[in-house]
Order: structure tokens, then C-alpha cells, then sequence
């Protein structure tokens, strides 16, 4: 009893130890993070806001619909401005409290004023899930279930607080949707209007990426760095393709490089690996692989020899 309890003993010395010697553990003075399930109850009022009666128990037709955004509107600039003062506290030690209000006021009052245009993207992005996918059966369906809509509606309401400098809330959205989907957008990436992405898991879009209008993507597409060795001597650095207008991108196709461009109306075959620029109206694929089928039926009636191939 006595030795467990001096392993006990040791044990915390040594993490408190660990709490001391790294900042990263040391919580600021009068300083806190933004918390995540705040972050994530308000990534819901929005996604209510944005598509009112999909997703809470309320019939919406039977609803005043102005007084419903107006006080859906005024709990979010509430929420949003707390956090984003909380986040702008912890990294920025140089500015006073009134500086930083001041500036979480601003943050919020700009994201609320775009909110009609985010809606308005959104719905052309469910369009293009809409028109691009033959087993939808509706609109209503697309915003509901898939996927690729959730990511994509994570996406725009972080990116908007990503162009303003806002620090850990995007990261903390855009991952929140990742774990939900599988698909992990950068909140830093610009992408255009009528996007979509089909299945979706597996799904990287690098914090660079530059993606234009009407451009499709499959699961497991990458749209990534060549190499991040470098580590932060890259920030700020585009590492990320671009995509032009009008491309889709098939499964599985790595697209890496931050002077890659996939030119306007490109069709990008499943599995292949790009590290160089695609001209416009290019169609990109591997070569078929060639299939051997060799004739071994069993001899005695058993199965003993059949994966005993030689290619």
C-alpha cells in the first residue's frame, strides 16, 4: 500500500511538473479558450437559422418567421461576440479589455451582416448536390443528409471568421465538422460558389486551396501541400493547389502544390497523383492496369491451389 501509494505521489509530481515547464498547459492569467461546446451550440443556432425547420422539433411554416430569425439572429451575435472576446483575450496580451470588446463587437457585427450572403451561397451549393446527384431525390433531402452540405455550411460561417484573424473558433468549427463527416476543410481555403462534394469522407482541402465555381469533388480527394517539412517557415505561404471553374476531381486523385493549377473545365481521373499544372479542358487519368485471370479450378474438389497465383 505504501509503495502504490508512493508511485501515486511520483506520478503527480511529475505532471505537475510537466504543467510547469510548458506554457502550452498554463492558462493566461484572468484568460481562458474559447469553449467548444459553445462553439458547437452555435454552429447549430446557424445551421437553424440557415435552414429553419430541418433540424430542431419546431414546424416552422407555423412560426412567425421575422420574430424567428430576428431572435435566432440576436442569441447568436450574443454567443459569438462572448467567444470571440474570450479568444481575442487569450492572444492578444498586448491590447486592453476595452480595445478587445470593442473589437469582438466589430468581429460579430461584420459576421451577422453577411449571414444573407452565406445563406445564399449555400443554397447554390445545395443546387449543385441537387443537379450533380441522380439518387437525390430533393433539395430537402441534400440539406438533411449528406454530408458534404454539413462540411460545406461548417466551412463558410468559419471562413468568414477566418478572414478576420479570429483566433482557434474557425479551427474548432471546421474540425467539429470533420468529426462529424470525414471531410476536413480548412477554414482558410476560398472556395467559390455552386461547390460540391460527393460521399465526402477522406476529404482534404488545404488551408491554401483555391477552388472556383461549379467544381465538384469525390471522397478521398486531397488537395494538399507537396511537402510540409519546412513546418511553420511555410505560413502565409501558398502550398495549396488552385482549381479553376468547372472541374471535377474523381476519387482518390492527390492534387498537391501550391503552383498546381487544375485548369477551368478539367476532369481529374480517380487515383491519380498531379504535382504539375493541367491545362484547360484536360482530361487526366491512369492508364487502365492490366488484369491477369488465371484458370485453376481445383482438382479434387477443394479449394487448395486457388490463391496460389503466379503473375
Amino acid at each position: 500500500m505504501t509503495e502504490s501509494r508512493t508511485n501515486f505521489d511520483q506520478v503527480v509530481k511529475q505532471i505537475t511538473q510537466n504543467y510547469i515547464s510548458d506554457e502550452v498547459f498554463v492558462t493566461k492569467e484572468n484568460r481562458r479558450l474559447p469553449g467548444r461546446s459553445n462553439i458547437i451550440i452555435l454552429i447549430k443556432r446557424l445551421r437553424s437559422l440557415m435552414f429553419p425547420g430541418y433540424f430542431e422539433e419546431k414546424n416552422f411554416e407555423y412560426l412567425d418567421a421575422r420574430y424567428f430569425a430576428g431572435n435566432t439572429l440576436n442569441s447568436i451575435l450574443r454567443e459569438l461576440r462572448q467567444q470571440v472576446e474570450i479568444a481575442l483575450l487569450y492572444a492578444n496580451e498586448s491590447g486592453t479589455r476595452e480595445q478587445i470588446a470593442q473589437e469582438a463587437d466589430e468581429t460579430a457585427q461584420y459576421f451577422i451582416g453577411r449571414l444573407a450572403h452565406i445563406q445564399a451561397m449555400l443554397l447554390k451549393d445545395v443546387q449543385a448536390g441537387f443537379d450533380g446527384d441522380p439518387a437525390a431525390k430533393s433539395r430537402q433531402e441534400i440539406i438533411s443528409s449528406y454530408p458534404g452540405v454539413f462540411a460545406i455550411f461548417v466551412y463558410r460561417m468559419a471562413h468568414e471568421l477566418y478572414v478576420r484573424k479570429v483566433p482557434f473558433i474557425p479551427r474548432i468549427m471546421s474540425e467539429y465538422a470533420h468529426s462529424r463527416t470525414g471531410i476536413d476543410i480548412n477554414p482558410g481555403a476560398s472556395i467559390g460558389e455552386y461547390f460540391f462534394i460527393d460521399h465526402g469522407t477522406g476529404v482534404v482541402i488545404g488551408e491554401t486551396t483555391q477552388i472556383g465555381d461549379n467544381v465538384k469533388l469525390y471522397q478521398g480527394v486531397t488537395l494538399g501541400a507537396l511537402s510540409t517539412r519546412k513546418g511553420q517557415l511555410l505560413a502565409d505561404v501558398k502550398r495549396h493547389p488552385t482549381i479553376e471553374d468547372h472541374v471535377t476531381i474523381y476519387s482518390g486523385a492527390t492534387i498537391l502544390g501550391g503552383e498546381t493549377v487544375i485548369g477551368a473545365h478539367s476532369i481529374i481521373g480517380g487515383n491519380t497523383f498531379i504535382t504539375e499544372s493541367v491545362p484547360a479542358y484536360t482530361k487526366v487519368s491512369l492508364k487502365a492496369p492490366e488484369m491477369v485471370f488465371q484458370a485453376d479450378p481445383p482438382k479434387d474438389g477443394t479449394e487448395e491451389g486457388i490463391w496460389d497465383w503466379v503473375i
